[in-house]
């Protein structure tokens, strides 16, 4: 078995998970299914795997030179229905203060 750390891009829990791909069948797509299984994503909001720092996985031999415990990363297509869009602003993170309602007189 290969182990490999996994995790899903600019997420606020940005730990990293281990799996198990078994060695013979090594292919990007059995890597993108097991990745997505297990961090409970849908493989079609996966944009690209980045082998971190900074290496795009693209195809079964760049699959095929992984090491054990090496970092990934699943980069997802931005769409407003995801649960895991990465937002400049997120609610939690915008100032309460509403500048409009400060303008009004009574």
């Amino acid at each position: 078995e290969l182990v490999l750390k996994v995790r899903v891009q600019n997420l606020r829990d940005s730990d990293f998970i281990e799996i198990e791909l078994d060695r013979q069948e090594l292919t990007y797509q059995d890597l993108l299914k097991v990745s997505c299984c297990e961090l409970g994503v849908n493989p079609e909001q996966v944009e690209k795997i980045r082998k971190l720092p900074n290496t795009l996985v693209r195809k079964d031999k760049d699959v095929a030179r992984l090491q054990d415990f090496q970092e990934l990363e699943l980069v997802l297509v931005r769409s407003d229905s995801s649960p895991f869009q990465n937002t400049v602003a997120t609610l939690m993170e915008r100032p309460c203060y509403n500048s409009r309602a400060s303008k009004l007189t009574y």
